[in-house]
């Protein structure tokens, strides 16, 4: 295990524009003066939710207020509904009320939802303005608020609009995550499991040995933040706008989109727990492909599913029938088919974990008789998967 950052240790995101990831206990505190730094005589709105606002907006604009930097609030509610639309309408409208000009800074303070729509409402802004990361969940901190993705849902499907559209700084506190519910820090985990079964071998171990430390918030928290930031940065670095090794950080995300959209993108199911069903069910996939062993995907449920689905009713998970439908309309489905992250197994051949990862096409739809027969086999082997009640069923209440 490598020691966790110290403050002064940021992970630098090495993009055309690089910038830092800072991530610390009361790393908050430093905001205004990291800004003031990057930003001289900046103008600053922070866009938050009114949960997080409570616990954190005013310890916000004291630190930007004590460097000098002029901050308006704008608050959205809770959720992915503020993801929308409606949502975006709403923050957009109030930036330029505040008279946020180009040279100007959005600070996002908020979970994964704030954190991708005011990225969003900067990204278009007077065609553009810069915004800084302030993630509060433990999503956020090791996953949406690195790499630039931004955007907001339709009423046809998960992150359907949006725009690439890198912050200039990341400020990730770790003390904000001690007021999350355990639910919700629960359904950060999986993005954090993630980054062991994408090639991290020692890692993925590590998780199975230390995840009690990480929920209890020992020092182990920061050193699985820190080394999800790490390995997300390296690969944004090497492809920032998705073009071929990036993709494979939607693992599980097919699935967990799908349960998302078939629950109402509602806190039925929060969006973590939507990718960790998905990365199980991936893993299963996977295994039925012969890519994986049986063994290799039930470790990845065993890590995963316990501690993800504790705590959700079953009542409130999609049914298979609900799920089918919304499957087809996710942002990986391209020319009809899907580019379906899938795991292969690492050398030697008993590993558990997916050193190599590759993008499975599988039909969205029934094709024609000259359809190779290998994507008819992976579309009934995928059909097969969303079937199966798995994990729903078994560890949910």
């Amino acid at each position: 295990m490598t020691a966790p950052l110290r403050h002064s240790d940021p992970i630098t995101v090495d993009v055309e524009r690089a910038y830092d990831i800072v991530i610390g206990r009361d790393v908050l505190q430093t905001l205004g003066s990291r800004i003031a730094a990057l930003r001289p005589g900046v103008r600053t709105a922070i866009v938050t939710d009114r949960t997080v606002a409570k616990h954190w907006l005013e310890k916000a604009e004291a630190s930007l207020a004590q460097a000098g930097i002029a901050a308006s609030r704008i608050i959205v509610d809770e959720g992915e509904g503020s993801k929308s639309y409606a949502g975006l309408a709403q923050v957009s409208e109030a930036l330029i009320a505040a008279k946020i000009e180009r040279n100007d800074l959005v600070i996002a303070l908020g979970g994964g939802v704030v954190g991708d729509l005011a990225g969003f409402a900067a990204a278009i802004l007077r065609r553009g303005v810069d915004f800084v990361q302030v993630p509060t969940s433990l999503l956020a901190q090791v996953d949406s608020s690195v790499g630039g993705k931004t955007g907001i849902n339709s009423p046809q499907g998960k992150n359907l609009l949006g725009a690439f559209h890198q912050p200039i700084l990341v400020i990730a506190d770790t003390t904000v995550l001690d007021t999350l519910s355990p639910r919700q820090f629960r359904a950060g985990y999986a993005e954090v499991a993630k980054y062991g079964v994408l090639g991290d071998q020692a890692f993925f171990g590590w998780l199975e040995a230390n995840h009690a430390d990480i929920f209890s918030g020992a020092a182990a928290r920061e050193h699985a933040i820190a080394t999800s930031c790490r390995a997300k940065a390296a690969i944004v670095a090497r492809d920032e706008r998705e073009t071929g090794e990036r993709a494979l950080l939607n693992l599980g995300h097919t699935f967990g989109h799908a349960l998302e959209a078939a629950t109402g993108f509602s806190d039925r199911l929060f969006h973590g727990e939507g990718v960790a069903v998905g990365m199980v069910l991936a893993a299963e996939f996977s295994a039925q492909l012969g890519m994986i062993s049986q063994t290799d995907a039930a470790r990845v449920e065993l890590l995963l599913a316990p501690r993800l689905l504790a705590g959700i009713r079953r009542a409130s998970l999609p049914t298979r029938a609900s799920v089918r439908p919304v499957v087809f309309c996710d942002v990986t489905v391209k020319c009809d088919c899907f580019e379906f992250v899938s795991a292969r197994a690492a050398e030697p051949s008993s590993s558990t974990h997916a050193r190599s990862i590759r993008s499975t096409h599988v039909p969205a739809a029934p094709r024609r008789a000259e359809e190779p027969s290998s994507n008819r086999a992976a579309a009934m082997t995928f059909a097969a998967t969303i079937d199966m009640p798995l994990l729903l069923a078994t560890h949910a209440e």
